[in-house]
């Protein structure tokens, strides 16, 4: 039977647990550890947990260790990415491949985002990471079109590199490392018939795309928040389609769905609500009825799972999280929509 509470300590212990030692599943996951540190270290943020459950110094030095550096300021202008890795393995040297040819080791946008959210959230000094090396590079990946590539050597353009682009830009407080104008232009053409957005121009409107468009432009400077309060109409997205496609997201058992036709989603619960947040919209949601459906997902050890009934990962606690934060749920703090941290975090206090 399902917990009619949100039980706080159960997800401590749950968050705790994986800060020490991930279970064995998630060894497919090795090259993406930089992400699942970010989804522990950032959980326990907002579930305000005491200090003494990270050695910050540790954490910092840990993520610090996987930044990918140039030889010198010149090979900033080669094409490669300088950011960081996704986990020790990503660093391995250049080995020779079947095919005869070298096997390179890349740093990645997703890992670099990651990376950066988590210095900030546990109030590492920015300004002394190399930033210039990381912005500077970025620009390497950004492609004619405004889209950004995750790595150099080559991969899926989509809204998903332009959120990481422009919230890695927002921390370190520097936009050289993109240009904004051109992703604008992107993120616009993403936007669909029906109001939503798709991860590519053309593409089927997706509620994590949404978030990455939506936000990035928030981020960029280019939509005001709480939209539906000032001039919609003037506003350079199509507004009124655009909520009016969010809310239909919300589903008959409360929850969230990524797609129409699709099951409800504890991670959509995030990446909607979200945008809802920024438009103003929020106050349409179903509150009482989200609450019920992330509460059959919360497994009693502690975490959220996918769908009613499923085991617990770490990518939907993390947003069943992030979604009781988001309705103000006693014992978390509030959240920072923009950035996917808390929001005195994402002030740096």
């Amino acid at each position: 039977m399902a917990s009619e509470i949100f039980e706080r300590d159960q997800h401590l212990t749950f968050l705790q647990m994986m800060y020490q030692l991930l279970p064995s599943p998630y060894q497919s996951q090795e090259i993406n550890r930089l992400t699942l540190a970010y989804f522990v270290i950032s959980g326990l943020d907002l579930l305000a947990a005491p200090d003494r459950l990270l050695d910050k110094e540790a954490v910092a030095n840990w993520v610090l260790s996987l930044q990918a550096h140039p030889r010198s300021k010149s090979e900033l202008n080669n094409g490669q990415f300088y950011g960081f890795y996704g986990s020790r393995a990503g660093q391995f040297p250049q080995e020779v491949n079947d095919n005869g040819a070298l096997s390179c080791s890349v740093s990645n946008l997703a890992s670099t985002y990651c990376a950066v959210a988590i210095l900030k959230i546990i109030g590492y000094d920015l300004s002394s990471i190399d930033s210039e090396s990381i912005l500077m590079s970025m620009r390497n990946l950004q492609q004619p079109d405004g889209s950004f590539m995750p790595i150099h050597t080559g991969a899926e353009t989509d809204l998903r590199f332009i959120y990481c682009a422009a919230a890695i830009c927002h921390m370190l407080g520097n936009w050289s490392g993109m240009d904004k104008e051109k992703a604008k232009e992107y993120i616009l053409n993403c936007q669909s018939y029906d109001g939503g957005f798709g991860l590519t121009p053309g593409s089927e409107s997706h509620g994590g795309a949404t978030y990455c468009g939506v936000i990035s432009l928030r981020l960029m400077g280019f939509i005001e928040d709480d939209i539906l309060s000032k001039d919609a109409e003037s506003s350079i997205i199509n507004v009124s389609l655009l909520l009016d496609w969010c809310l239909q997201r919300q589903a008959a058992d409360g929850g969230f769905q990524g797609r129409p036709n699709k099951h409800s989603d504890t991670c959509y619960a995030f990446w909607i609500a979200s945008v809802l947040k920024v438009l103003g919209g929020h106050k349409f949601i179903d509150k009482k009825a989200l609450h019920g459906f992330l509460l059959a997902c919360q497994s009693e050890y502690g975490g959220f799972s996918k769908f009613p009934g499923d085991y617990p990962d770490l990518y939907h606690s993390y947003y069943g999280f992030t979604a009781f934060s988001l309705l103000e749920e006693p014992g978390l703090k509030p959240l920072c929509v923009e950035l996917g941290m808390s929001a005195i975090a994402a002030i740096g206090i």
